[in-house]
């Protein structure tokens, strides 16, 4: 026990809290920069299986910010080597990696079977697909998301309110770390908060840190956040799906120029966004998809046609659709 005697010895955690962490199953979603404290900390903690979800390779523009990699890693499967780092940080980790991205396709499959989820992925759309999941399934999510030097984390689900629930509009724009830059200590602050939040759930630590919001301002080093145990879950919400969930009945609007994309998403889809008149699409019969790379796009439009009347509406965005 000398690897973990140090935190048997805080007195909220103890020998007890150690059996949990070595009985419990982390599934997180992304392995970039928030992934990399979370990972080296849980796995250092002697968390029992790790499954580690990314479908993306190591890049040079990566490492500032993602010190679970080094230079011989650029080019390989992210979770292919954050395994292989994380084997040898740890031996009695059990780590299992999917080089896959995370869709509304298979995150049932992915979920289940997890006792708790790490959301490090840098999309809002796979933040609400899991969310919507995790709300289903009464599994504990741990969300966060920075830019920049400011961000935020939170427990979300479980027997609390969802991220919509937080968050029920998206954001004005579709900024990311690729769009907007980050600094990486700022995304080490926050993903070693989301590995300290993870363990604190995994032991049942009193007070429990899930129904609450923590934002992090490293600009002016201020901290703040606030209860959200009373939040109300919205009663409509326009749900993502997954190129598999389109049926030929759709009226498939694809929201991408050709410059992005040649083909729509499907053959029959529409180009852009039309002047819908409702009978000649038979729009109280169908269901509208609305399609673009971020899913941004497309819940905008969203809001128009429900605007206009519309309410079946679903969101297509690509980058997690597969």
């Amino acid at each position: 026990m000398n690897r973990y005697n140090r935190q048997i010895m805080v007195p909220e955690f103890g020998a007890n809290g150690q059996a949990k962490l070595e009985a419990a199953h982390v599934l997180v979603i992304g392995a970039g920069g928030l992934a990399a404290p979370v990972l080296m900390y849980l796995v250092g903690a002697g968390v029992g299986k790790i499954t580690l979800v990314d479908p993306d390779i190591v890049e040079l523009g990566n490492l500032h910010r993602q010190p679970l990699f080094v230079m011989s890693d650029i080019g390989q499967a992210k979770v292919l080597a954050a395994k292989a780092r994380l084997a040898t940080l740890n031996p009695e980790t059990t780590l299992l990696a999917i080089n896959a991205a995370l869709t509304p396709n298979n995150v049932g499959d992915l979920i289940k079977g997890a006792d708790i989820i790490v959301d490090a992925a840098d999309s809002f759309a796979v933040s609400y697909i899991l969310s919507d999941q995790c709300l289903k399934t009464q599994t504990p999510l741990i969300s966060a998301s920075v830019l920049g030097q400011t961000g935020y984390v939170g427990g979300f689900c479980g027997l609390n309110p969802s991220l919509r629930a937080v968050f029920p509009a998206l954001p004005e724009n579709d900024l990311s770390c690729v769009t907007a830059g980050v600094l990486g200590p700022s995304v080490g602050v926050v993903g070693a908060m989301q590995a300290q939040i993870c363990i604190q759930v995994i032991i049942g630590a009193k007070p429990s840190p899930m129904g609450r919001l923590t934002t992090v301002d490293l600009v002016t080093y201020r901290f703040g956040g606030f209860d959200f145990h009373g939040a109300s879950e919205p009663t409509f919400y326009f749900p993502f799906i997954g190129k598999l969930d389109i049926d030929e009945s759709d009226l498939v609007i694809e929201l991408r120029s050709t410059e992005e994309a040649a083909n729509p998403v499907v053959p029959w889809a529409l180009r852009g966004l039309p002047e819908l008149e409702i009978d000649p699409y038979n729009l109280h019969e169908r269901r509208v998809v609305l399609c673009c790379k971020s899913g941004l796009r497309a819940w905008r439009a969203a809001n128009e046609l429900q605007a206009q009347g519309l309410k079946r509406l679903a969101l297509l965005a690509l980058d997690c659709a597969q």
